[in-house]
């Protein structure tokens, strides 16, 4: 398995904010900043859009970087 990487993107004047996740091997899913929730939780729900995309399984472990949030599979 792969560690997926996520970014937030502030909004534009033609895009709202959002999420990006990356897996290691550069395949990428964005979804819309989820204003209900905050901080990790709006991370997390990036890289489960990115797993369910994948049929990856949706357990994982997250930890703050500089610039984003990374997630691991439990093992």
């Amino acid at each position: 398995m792969q560690a997926i990487r996520t970014k937030y993107h502030g909004p534009t004047n033609t895009r709202g904010a959002r999420i990006t996740a990356t897996s290691g091997s550069g395949l990428k899913c964005t979804i819309p900043y989820p204003y209900e929730l905050s901080g990790e939780a709006c991370h997390r729900e990036a890289a489960t859009a990115l797993c369910n995309k994948l049929q990856w399984p949706t357990d994982l472990i997250g930890g703050e970087l500089k610039d984003g949030f990374v997630f691991v599979f439990k093992p």
